[in-house]
């Protein structure tokens, strides 16, 4: 018996190719890979439930700060694992930080939270066309 293999269908490999318009107002975004990196920074400092609480935290303390000292117990981390993840999100630009003495204490950064949703708004939305 013989067994006979169809040849491969090279269309569907050209329909596939290198997206040029990839990073430009025509593919309805002008984020180019700087933009892309910091986003993709920004959400996977968001995404470890822990980091999402301290920014909650932080955000409803008075005066809108919040030393570290006042963020262990809400979480249940030891000092130093807090400080870890609040580190992550001063990194990323979500949270300030101000030595005082001997503790550091936390604030939003104005802006930067609107700032994100801005930029996933621009990656993940379709640019409108302008009317003429």
């Amino acid at each position: 018996m013989t067994t006979s293999i169809a040849p491969a269908d090279t269309r569907a490999a050209a329909c596939c190719g290198p997206d040029e318009t990839e990073g430009t107002a025509a593919h309805g975004t002008s984020a180019g890979p700087a933009d892309v990196e910091h986003l993709a920074r920004t959400f996977k400092a968001l995404g470890d439930p822990t980091r999402v609480r301290l920014l909650a935290i932080v955000a409803a303390s008075a005066g809108g700060e919040a030393c570290v000292c006042d963020l262990v117990e809400p979480v249940g981390l030891s000092q130093p694992t807090v400080s870890h993840h609040l580190k992550i999100l001063v990194d990323a630009g979500l949270l300030h930080r101000e030595k005082r003495g001997v503790w550091a204490y936390y604030a939003l950064v104005p802006g930067a939270a609107e700032g994100v949703a801005r930029e996933l708004l621009g990656i993940a939305a379709p640019s409108e066309p302008s009317a003429t």
